[in-house]
């Protein structure tokens, strides 16, 4: 995480306002949440949160959001698991945030149904803009953009 929402080495990219999206941020650590929060709401995103697993599947169930940014451990519920409920019933953009870095762990997600996968320590101008691509690419019915990195 290497830029605060103000200011910072690289631009952030900004983010077209044509109706407030909904992001689910779904994450165990409070300062990960805050941050990733405060990013989004700046520039014009309606954020929810939830803190673990169980809370995320209620979250998404009662809020519809356009867009879900997952961390992978967590209590109670882990982002696998979360992923795997979700693909049963909604194909809403999923980003996976996470500190496992490995390749296996990568591709297991997104054969599984995630859209996207952001290892820890991350940008926030690199993950402000998969977010934009993403929801770009489903407002105009392209395909989203899977990466490993």
């Amino acid at each position: 995480m290497n830029e605060s929402p103000a200011n910072g080495d690289r631009p952030v990219p900004k983010v077209k306002k044509m109706s407030k999206e909904r992001i689910l941020v779904v994450d165990d650590d409070p300062v990960i949440v805050k941050f990733v929060s405060a990013n989004l709401k700046v520039r014009g995103f309606d954020v929810i949160t939830a803190e673990d697993g169980e809370a995320a599947l209620a979250a998404m169930e009662k809020s519809n959001p356009s867009i879900i940014l997952l961390d992978l451990l967590m209590p109670r519920l882990d982002g696998f698991e979360v992923c795997r409920r979700i693909r049963q019933f909604s194909t809403v953009p999923i980003i996976v945030l996470t500190a496992i870095g490995e390749a296996s762990t990568k591709f297991e997600l997104l054969s599984m149904g995630a859209d996207d996968y952001i290892t820890k320590p991350f940008d926030i101008a690199d993950l402000l803009t998969r977010v934009r691509a993403i929801l770009q690419a489903r407002s105009s019915g392209g395909c989203s953009a899977r990466s490993d990195s």
